[in-house]
């Protein structure tokens, strides 16, 4: 079985390259704010929407993002009203989510749902990963300020007059948009990956705050390049070697806090 045929792999190159420069820039914000296990457990909400897309025949990113975005609402609507925990709502859509997924996911797409299957990346995945991640990079850049003031106190965000809530319904839809692009490129399961690892790396190597999130970026471009051309040499999974690429820099970062 060819998993990336010399065609498709160009167009599945740019689409990677996109989401995880996106995904680096976001995933950098979620480690400072300690939101690394919701922002796992929040790709995993996705699945019931890519099942769906699987199951009628329509592209899995909207079933993927609508599911997104409906969970978003409802983690800040109930976070809102109970003073739960955002992890512990995370946590139970997490769980809820994955076995409705499962249900509804035909078998023989199962593997695609959860992993991932960038080989059948058309050029509109390519229009959506460019647009999805401008759209990233704009919105993060607006909100820069306010939001940096958020994760180093939210009382003092608040007092500078910042809406603290609202932009972080904001950020946790900008998340909402970068996994469901990223379903194609390596899957429900291992999106998380994708988002915190490159980020981690970062923060070890980085002594600025403007480093580390740059480093993010470079690291999330280089996860997804290095792992798709390992994946057209080794004749592999692209999503699993996507992983196992962004592990590379973590791996070598944590020399970096010995020193």
């Amino acid at each position: 079985m060819e998993y990336l045929s010399q065609s498709s792999f160009i167009l599945s190159l740019v689409v990677g390259l996109l989401v995880g420069a996106a995904a680096g820039l976001l995933g950098s914000f979620m480690v400072l704010k300690r939101m690394s296990l919701v922002g796992d457990a929040l790709t995993h909400v996705a699945l019931p929407g890519v099942a769906l897309g699987l199951l009628f025949g329509f592209n899995p990113f909207f079933g993927a993002f609508g599911f997104l975005a409906l969970a978003v609402l409802a983690i800040w609507r109930i976070g809102e009203t109970t003073r739960l925990p955002t992890e512990t709502i995370v946590g139970i859509f997490f769980a809820l989510s994955l076995a409705v997924g499962i249900l509804l996911t035909p078998e023989l797409e199962l593997l695609e749902a959860l992993f991932g299957d960038i080989s059948k990346t058309q050029i509109y995945d390519g229009l959506f990963a460019i647009s999805g991640s401008i759209i990233v990079f704009l919105v993060m850049k607006k909100i820069f300020k306010k939001f940096m003031l958020a994760v180093i106190s939210e009382d003092i965000a608040r007092s500078a007059g910042v809406s603290v809530d609202k932009i972080n319904l904001l950020f946790l839809f900008l998340v909402a948009l970068i996994v469901a692009l990223g379903v194609r490129v390596v899957g429900t399961l291992l999106m998380g990956a994708l988002v915190i690892i490159p980020a981690a790396a970062a923060k070890n190597f980085s002594r600025t705050m403007a480093g580390y999130v740059f480093l993010s970026i470079v690291f999330g471009i280089l996860s997804v390049g290095a792992g798709l051309f390992l994946a057209k040499i080794l004749n592999l999974p692209p999503g699993p070697m996507i992983v196992l690429a962004s592990v590379i820099p973590f791996l070598v970062s944590l020399s970096a806090i010995k020193r």
